[in-house]
């Protein structure tokens, strides 16, 4: 663990937290927001929140932890797509899209990147959206700095769309709606998300694909990019994924060894502007799962 101090200056009096960090330790906005949020950062001794504005003299201590690096051999994915601005990889389930609690010493997404980005960001490089650790399926690769920046803001613009298939428990109905249920970390259980009256806006649209003894193949287009929203919607209508032990019951059902969800489709313009629509089947050992459903029908 590295400590950082600072003293405010000046210069940046009612400047945000978030904002002089950022700037002061050549640091991502992302990561720095990781760090308050995890009780990193104090102002004269206190947790303050990331817009917290700055008066001169404060002093600001930062805890950095040491980042973890992979020295094994970066994972093999299938590339269902590459141009000179970005990769599109069809992500396993098991392997985490960057770094963080849990992996040291495992390959991530990220590990790939590097392989393939010039992007320098040293913990998320070329990374523009993530993929929960046990969610199969496509996400993007920048190969550059100024292709990632593109595709953020193409993501926060939503003009990239997304298609996920999943297996919800029990029979969904209506069979097709849209879902706008505020989300937020669960205060209890600070890495889950929970809804939460006045939380971030959130919008999920489905529609039943197929109904299934005890279950309904689900197509989920996300509107929003919260963390683990897909999840914790259909969990709070009722309708938790197949296989979620962090949203659903605690035992997976049907032999499956993770949650039933599966990123099988994306549309969007590259930074050349050359429009995609990429498709990703189910991984076999989901559609098996689907398969057996079906028999029974």
């Amino acid at each position: 663990m590295t400590r950082q101090s600072l003293t405010v200056d000046e210069g940046a009096a009612t400047e945000r937290l978030d904002v002089y960090l950022a700037a002061a330790l050549s640091l991502t906005r992302s990561r720095v927001l990781r760090l308050i949020q995890s009780g990193n950062v104090t102002v004269d001794g206190a947790r303050v929140k990331a817009g917290h504005p700055l008066e001169v003299g404060e002093s600001v201590e930062v805890e950095l932890p040491e980042t973890a690096t992979f020295t094994g051999e970066p994972p093999d994915l299938p590339v269902i797509y590459e141009d000179d601005d970005i990769v599109v990889v069809d992500k396993p389930a098991g392997l985490s899209t960057h770094a963080g609690s849990g992996t040291h010493g495992r390959a991530t997404l990220a590990d790939f990147a590097r392989t393939r980005s010039t992007d320098t960001d040293p913990e998320r490089p070329g990374i523009v959206h993530r993929l929960d650790r046990d969610t199969s399926g496509l996400i993007i690769i920048a190969r550059t700095a100024e292709a990632k920046a593109t595709m953020q803001q193409a993501f926060a613009k939503h003009q990239v769309h997304k298609t996920y298939r999943l297996l919800a428990v029990g029979r969904v109905d209506p069979a097709e709606a849209v879902i706008r249920l505020p989300l937020d970390r669960d205060p209890a259980k600070p890495l889950r998300r929970a809804v939460i009256p006045g939380g971030r806006e959130a919008i999920t649209r489905y529609k039943t694909v197929e109904t299934l003894p005890g279950y309904t193949l689900v197509e989920a287009t996300p509107e929003t990019g919260r963390t683990h929203q897909i999840r914790v919607h259909l969990a709070a209508i009722g309708h938790p994924i197949a296989g979620d032990t962090t949203y659903g019951p605690p035992v997976r059902p049907l032999g499956l060894k993770r949650h039933f969800l599966h990123a099988a489709a994306l549309e969007f313009d590259t930074p050349s502007g050359r429009h995609l629509r990429l498709e990703s089947p189910l991984p076999e050992e989901l559609a098996k799962v689907l398969q057996t459903l079906e028999s029974q029908v």
